[in-house]
């Protein structure tokens, strides 16, 4: 008769790391609950948003920043609605700027994290299910130019990207570059959706969205039919 198997023992090390693992889980969906829905809603209602911004002056473009890298971290809350409101609130210029500033800083940490403690990491922010999704990471070694093409058409995961790159070889330098580059055009059009709305032109506007949900669509069917050819 086999003697049965006594249950594994944690030591004290592991049950801190599970306890840390838990505690961070319960922050970021208490900071998603509490913070990230009600920054959603508020840049979604452009006119408030850029009265606030303008009462505030240089407090507001650094609050905005801080959002923008938020939404980043948490990677579930659309980047959509804050681009919109920046071209509402900034102009097409200062608002995309500010967009792929901070969105570029937020990539950075998030990669800097990503190599400092690894899957773990990653794991807080990102299912299992997702990670096991990307394929084209593990086995391509064109992965580079890949990611920046996918960067560069709206509809791609770029936040989801952004934390499993951090666990390939790329040099800090060419995910600067690729996030500051890449993100650039989508994040413009969406910019200068939200310019347009807040000049009353409604013809821009919507041609713009137009453009831009015809790439979304594009930048989806690309990404997933790539993604199952791995």
């Amino acid at each position: 008769m086999k003697k049965q198997s006594k249950p594994a023992k944690f030591t004290r090390h592991q049950m801190f790391q599970l306890g840390l693992m838990f505690g961070a889980i319960l922050f970021l969906c208490v900071l998603m609950y509490f913070v990230g829905r009600p920054l959603v809603q508020f840049v979604s209602k452009p006119e408030y948003f850029r009265d606030w911004v303008e009462s505030k002056g240089i407090l507001g473009v650094l609050a905005f920043i801080g959002m923008v890298i938020l939404q980043v971290f948490l990677a579930i809350i659309p980047g959509g609605p804050f681009e919109v409101g920046a071209g509402y609130a900034f102009g097409a210029v200062k608002g995309t700027l500010l967009c792929d500033f901070a969105t570029t800083l937020a990539s950075l940490l998030v990669f800097l994290f990503v190599r400092k403690f690894g899957m773990k990491f990653v794991e807080l922010f990102v299912s299992k299910e997702k990670i096991e999704s990307v394929r084209f990471l593990k086995s391509s070694k064109k992965s580079e130019s890949i990611i920046f093409l996918f960067f560069l058409i709206p509809g791609t995961p770029k936040d989801l990207l952004s934390y499993l790159v951090g666990l390939t070889d790329m040099k800090v330098s060419h995910w600067i570059f690729i996030c500051a580059v890449g993100r650039f055009p989508a994040i413009f059009l969406s910019v200068l959706s939200g310019s347009a709305l807040g000049t009353e032109n409604y013809t821009i506007a919507v041609t713009v969205l137009a453009v831009l949900i015809a790439l979304y669509m594009i930048g989806l069917i690309v990404y997933r039919f790539h993604n199952r050819k791995q």
